[in-house]
């Protein structure tokens, strides 16, 4: 289903040359006229996390927790950086082939490069998110394993939302970043299930 939506939601984009949509612009003019400069300040913060170092080493934390053994641990990290690397590799590859152009500079409130959409943030925090959720569930209880896949789910949700804020990229870029992420985590899924069939119920439970 995700993948589906991607894939219309970019069709649509890209038929438009990139044009927002009516209710691109209306959140985007709303978040122009909304900005407190403590608010502006948080927003910067949260989306700093989107990108750079600390989704990566968290990408390789949710390996080492997840796995079990120095060996499988290593190889679990591992694992979980290279599916980071190649869902970035194609999503690099979508975002040049649409070529969407991003709100206007006179409207950012935080640097940003690159065309718009997919959001490059909302995709790889969710992605990371998606790892994160995996890892607490192999290792925590039930219940202490939802907690933190929601508090991963909620940052997810930060990063992709400041995006907007900040006026660096149209509401439908995220919406696409967050449906791109979805689509990996669940072929992901998928294939560890495939892999690994006992493993089935763990790895529905955490996407």
């Amino acid at each position: 289903m995700s993948a589906a939506l991607f894939a219309l939601l970019t069709a649509l984009v890209a038929a438009r040359h990139g044009a927002p949509f009516g209710l691109d612009e209306e959140w985007h003019r709303w978040s122009v006229q909304h900005r407190p400069a403590v608010t502006v300040a948080l927003a910067r913060g949260i989306t700093a996390t989107g990108s750079g170092p600390v989704p990566y080493g968290l990408a390789v934390a949710a390996g080492l927790i997840a796995g079990r053994g120095t060996r499988r641990r290593a190889a679990a990290a591992a694992g979980a950086l290279a599916f980071l690397l190649l869902a970035q590799g194609v999503r690099y590859a979508v975002m040049y082939g649409v070529a969407r152009p991003r709100p206007p500079v006179a409207d950012w409130a935080a640097l940003a490069t690159g065309f718009a959409f997919p959001s490059g943030h909302a995709a790889t925090s969710a992605l990371v998110a998606g790892l994160l959720a995996w890892a607490a569930r192999r290792t925590a209880t039930p219940k202490a394993a939802r907690f933190y896949a929601a508090l991963a789910a909620c940052w997810a949700l930060a990063v992709g939302l400041t995006r907007i804020y900040l006026g660096v990229h149209w509401p439908t870029d995220v919406l696409g970043g967050w449906l791109y992420a979805l689509t990996w985590l669940t072929a992901a899924g998928a294939v560890a299930v495939a892999i690994a069939p006992e493993s089935d119920v763990r790895i529905r439970d955490a996407l």
